[in-house]
């Protein structure tokens, strides 16, 4: 068969140095990783297509850092270790815009990435072996649903733990949406059983609200509200219980973005409100001090402030972190990152984040330089 006008090669590379000093270890880690993907699809008609894609990952250089899978664990964790492996391996089915269906291992993200995400920042990307399926069956309504059989975590599929590498799931994710006003209303549930690891599994079902102005507004805005009820599901602990809760306000004005919210993520002294398939390091710091939610849980407040500067990209962060049950001051992090585009299909990057701890772990600094091409 011939192809189709659509197949198409892919190819995308990102060099990056990760510089992490931890008070908790006598030396910094120092990382310089290569990440490299390509892949092609392939189009059998305007319906049908396969994608498949292979990634690989390595170190250049001294490896004074601990990939969780190298034993330098004198040094703070780089969480980006030699791999090769299949990213991507899928069949998409596509009707008109209302039906897709893909079918395989493939790249998931539902809403922000708060319950189900890539993990894109890492270098070995989170993908999932799954059925994923969406339909419009009316003009503002979106009926989403996917299963997923297995996780190919960020560690890698050859880490010497395999319980690291990947998780067997049984999980449904469905998700419902509906255009209301100037936003979208969305009800979700999350039945998430993790045959891996089966006193995790638990299930979501929750509620959120994100709203914009109008994009040619003089004064721009946008806001969400969300909630969820986290609970036992499977063969889950039945201390897996607590609740979430988010807010968030932003206006957009004279080109720059000024944002605050409140981020709860509930605890008990026992368990803490978890996101194990999540894209954790868009959320509660670059730091990454807050991967686990501790067992008090979490209250993140937070501001921020973007604007771009023709090829330039500048945002600042702030994080002050309490316990959700007894108020224990955790410490503050404020970040900073400069995105540059530099050329067609090149961008760099500049980012730091410093976590300045009150009794919850340690102190640390951490500096990104990456220089990244995406054909």
């Amino acid at each position: 068969m011939a192809e189709g006008p659509a197949s198409a090669a892919t190819f995308e590379a990102r060099l990056r140095f990760e510089q992490v000093d931890d008070d908790g270890f006598v030396d910094q880690a120092e990382a310089t990783t290569l990440r490299v993907r390509a892949g092609y699809k392939y189009v059998f008609s305007p319906s049908w297509s396969a994608y498949a894609e292979l990634e690989a990952t390595a170190h250049l250089g001294d490896e004074d850092f601990n990939s969780t899978d190298n034993g330098r664990t004198a040094y703070p964790t780089v969480v980006d270790p030699d791999s090769t492996e299949i990213n991507q391996a899928r069949i998409d089915y596509t009707h008109s815009a209302s039906t897709r269906v893909t079918f395989g291992r493939q790249r998931l993200a539902y809403g922000n990435h708060r319950f189900i995400g890539n993990v894109g920042w890492r270098q070995n990307e989170q993908t999932f072996d799954a059925l994923d399926a969406q339909i419009s069956p009316a003009q503002g309504f979106t009926l989403r649903y996917s299963y997923l059989d297995r996780v190919q975590r960020i560690f890698g599929e050859g880490h010497q733990n395999p319980n690291q590498a990947r998780w067997n799931l049984d999980t449904h994710v469905i998700d419902a949406s509906y255009k209301l006003g100037p936003g979208t209303l969305s009800g979700y549930a999350h039945l998430y059983d993790n045959q891996t690891l089966p006193l995790t599994s638990h299930k979501n079902f929750g509620v959120r609200y994100a709203a914009q102005s109008a994009a040619d507004a003089t004064v721009g805005w946008q806001a969400s509200v969300e909630a969820t009820r986290q609970r036992p599901y499977a063969e889950g602990a039945d201390i897996n219980r607590a609740d979430y809760f988010a807010v968030e306000g932003g206006v957009k004005l004279v080109g720059n973005t000024f944002s605050a919210g409140i981020e709860q993520l509930g605890g008990d002294g026992r368990y803490g409100f978890q996101t194990p398939l999540a894209t954790l390091h868009a959320f509660n710091g670059w730091a990454d001090r807050f991967l686990t939610t501790p067992v008090n849980g979490l209250d993140d407040r937070y501001i921020g402030w973007k604007r771009g500067f023709g090829d330039f990209n500048a945002q600042l962060v702030y994080h002050d972190y309490q316990a959700d049950r007894g108020g224990a001051d955790y410490g503050s992090e404020w970040g900073a990152a400069l995105g540059w585009a530099f050329a067609p299909k090149w961008n760099a990057l500049f980012k730091y984040s410093n976590y300045d701890s009150d009794g919850f772990g340690a102190d640390v600094d951490k500096l990104w330089l990456s220089v990244e091409f995406k054909l």
